[in-house]
């Protein structure tokens, strides 16, 4: 029991060691928590960038469900990246890191609007015996990339 318990303090603490973390504010000398902000790259479509800022709780077995994601075009984005990605209205998740011992886990989650040739990234945080609404929303349009696709016209 007592290893267990030691294993999963140890998998809290390494939540906040990340090697994509490029930024950290302490929020004050009388509070345990920081805001965290990390960078990532979407595996299917290299092209794009977010950054998730969260807060963390030092010494504590949970963190706040508090998020917000930011993502913007930072390479090429072609057809073939598009092509690989599901279109489904679920779309998927490209980014879990867990925040709390307790099934808490903070994903982001990839969906693309044809209609308006946009890809639209959510940030949101699950627990299995209780959800949380908090979300953040950020989308980044293919406009202008070798991805976009004109839309067809109808001819009267």
């Amino acid at each position: 029991m007592k290893k267990m318990l030691v294993t999963a303090l140890m998998a809290v603490s390494l939540v906040g060691c990340s090697d994509n973390e490029v930024g950290n504010v302490d929020l004050g000398i009388f509070s345990l928590k920081d805001v965290s902000i990390k960078n990532l790259d979407d595996e299917k479509i290299p092209g794009i960038t977010c950054h998730i800022a969260s807060v963390e709780a030092d010494f504590s077995l949970a963190d706040p469900s508090d998020s917000s994601i930011s993502c913007r075009q930072t390479g090429e984005i072609t057809p073939e990246m598009i092509a690989t990605i599901d279109k489904s209205k679920s779309g998927e998740v490209v980014f879990k890191q867990s925040k709390s011992i307790f099934f808490k886990t903070m994903k982001v989650r990839r969906i693309f609007d044809a209609e308006n040739q946009t890809l639209l990234y959510l940030s949101y945080t699950t627990k299995e015996t209780d959800s949380s609404f908090k979300h953040s929303l950020s989308t980044v349009p293919l406009w202008g990339t070798k991805a976009y696709v004109e839309p067809a016209t109808t001819a009267n």
